[in-house]
């Protein structure tokens, strides 16, 4: 590879330095985040060496002591604290255009409504000025900034920033796809959102929160709808010099791919199931070596993301991403922030609650928070008590209901699901309203035909093949 290379990289630097599009930073960061991939620095995980970490380490949840009732140790905290969300997603998977925060989630209001909802109720309580950061990508960046505008009269501060653009590779070239002519949106890419460090130093907010006393960031997905503001956390932060922090939660079988935290060689550090050798992929997969999993809620200390940035000592693990577009094969190079806990001192996981961790990747996961398994209360959705059981039901539902519209036109309401354990859907089917699904509920609508479900249904544990099993 290393011969490759020297051949490569000067090619593919001149090529970007004629890139009017890219910033200098940009430049740099891009060749950097190349010349790493090119030098197959990987760094490589002894199996034998990888150590459970302690209670030290990933601290449980609950050993967190709670802030007192004095609002103003509350304040004093919240003063010290930026609430970011990555927003660089598109809502394209669930077909909708524009950015994938602004996709209503309950009672009308979006992901990014409840963000702002959950932020104006801590600024009111306790008179403090929590900001609200955005870090967007070049898809969701002009879209963003008309929609931030219905805010104006909130008390949060809301700040914009946009992640790197880089340049997609043609893979077996190794040059720019915008140096050969690519000149549209699909010639570049976001670098993931290990990114979030250094764009956010290159935008000059990082020393303006400084400067405000600011001292620690909350990262999280704008997507995960239960990464709200927790002060136990932040509390144990400050006090014990802990410079980043990630939430972690018990894994369940949904969750087998997500990366965990480990000790090695006396830190801790994240292991994504890229890095594991074939041999131990079942091992990693297994609910009890490897009991947590990643939320990607991080909480930075912000002079040290300052200090890092600046000693260009960030160097996650670098994900290649091959794709195909317009029927090119192109390389893009990502990193995830959750990787960069290594390099940071004092650095610990926190097992928190799996209500901390309720994203919404596809119209399934609409459905558990649209239904009456949750209340909304001051922005944040709540889980109803009336359900015994912790872990949330299976949804499955098929092709039919993958985007957003089609999903709601199906559901004349969202039915009733405190009691259900499992729901399959697949084929034309339709709900009426006031449906009750309890237990394990199967509904396939036969090819060519429609399926309805009458309203005020009540299906327990039932398979309905037909309108004969209603």
């Amino acid at each position: 590879m290393a011969a490759v290379a020297t051949e490569k990289l000067p090619q593919l630097k001149s090529a970007v330095d004629g890139l009017s599009e890219m910033s200098a930073n940009e430049k740099s960061g891009f060749i950097n985040l190349v010349s790493r991939y090119l030098s197959g620095e990987a760094q490589h995980i002894e199996w034998s060496k990888i150590q459970t970490p302690t209670d030290e380490i990933v601290v449980p949840y609950d050993k967190m002591n709670s802030v007192s009732e004095d609002v103003s140790e509350t304040k004093y905290l919240l003063d010290k604290l930026v609430v970011l969300k990555l927003n660089g997603g598109l809502g394209t998977t669930m077909g909708c255009t524009g950015p994938k925060s602004v996709i209503e989630v309950r009672d009308g209001l979006t992901f990014l409504d409840l963000i702002v909802i959950q932020i104006e109720n801590l600024n009111n309580k306790y008179a403090c000025k929590v900001p609200l950061v955005l870090m967007n990508s070049f898809n969701t960046h002009d879209d963003t900034q008309k929609i931030v505008e219905k805010y104006t009269n909130s008390n949060v501060d809301i700040h914009t920033f946009n992640q790197s653009k880089y340049p997609r590779v043609v893979a077996d070239e190794f040059v720019p796809w915008p140096s050969k002519g690519k000149t549209d949106k699909d010639g570049w890419y976001p670098p993931g959102h290990g990114d979030v460090f250094p764009s956010l130093m290159n935008s000059g907010k990082l020393d303006a929160f400084l400067s405000q006393g600011k001292e620690y960031v909350f990262v999280a997905n704008s997507d995960n709808l239960g990464a709200i503001v927790d002060l136990k956390i932040l509390k144990h932060l400050i006090k014990n010099k802990n410079e980043y922090c990630m939430e972690v939660t018990p894994k369940t079988l949904a969750d087998v791919k997500g990366g965990t935290l480990i000790s090695y060689e006396g830190k801790v550090q994240l292991l994504e199931i890229a890095q594991v050798p074939d041999e131990h992929v079942n091992e990693f997969k297994s609910i009890e070596k490897f009991k947590i999993f990643n939320t990607n809620n991080l909480w930075v200390n912000l002079k040290a993301i300052k200090k890092l940035v600046e000693a260009d000592a960030l160097q996650m693990e670098i994900i290649p991403n091959p794709k195909e577009v317009d029927g090119v094969k192109v390389l893009q190079l990502e990193t995830a922030a959750g990787a960069a806990i290594r390099f940071f001192d004092n650095a610990i996981g926190v097992n928190v609650p799996r209500s901390r961790f309720l994203p919404v990747k596809a119209t399934s996961d609409l459905l558990l928070v649209q239904s009456d398994l949750y209340t909304l209360v001051d922005g944040f959705v709540k889980r109803n008590k009336a359900r015994t059981n912790p872990t949330n039901p299976a949804i499955e539902l098929g092709p039919e209901f993958k985007k957003v519209a089609s999903f709601l036109s199906r559901f004349k309401s969202i039915p009733s699901i405190v009691e259900l354990d499992s729901l399959k859907v697949s084929g034309d089917v339709w709900f009426g309203s006031g449906v009750v699904l309890k237990g394990k509920v199967s509904v396939k609508a036969n090819s060519g035909t429609k399926l309805e479900i009458p309203d005020k249904s009540v299906v327990e544990n039932k398979d309905i093949n037909g309108p004969e099993d209603l």
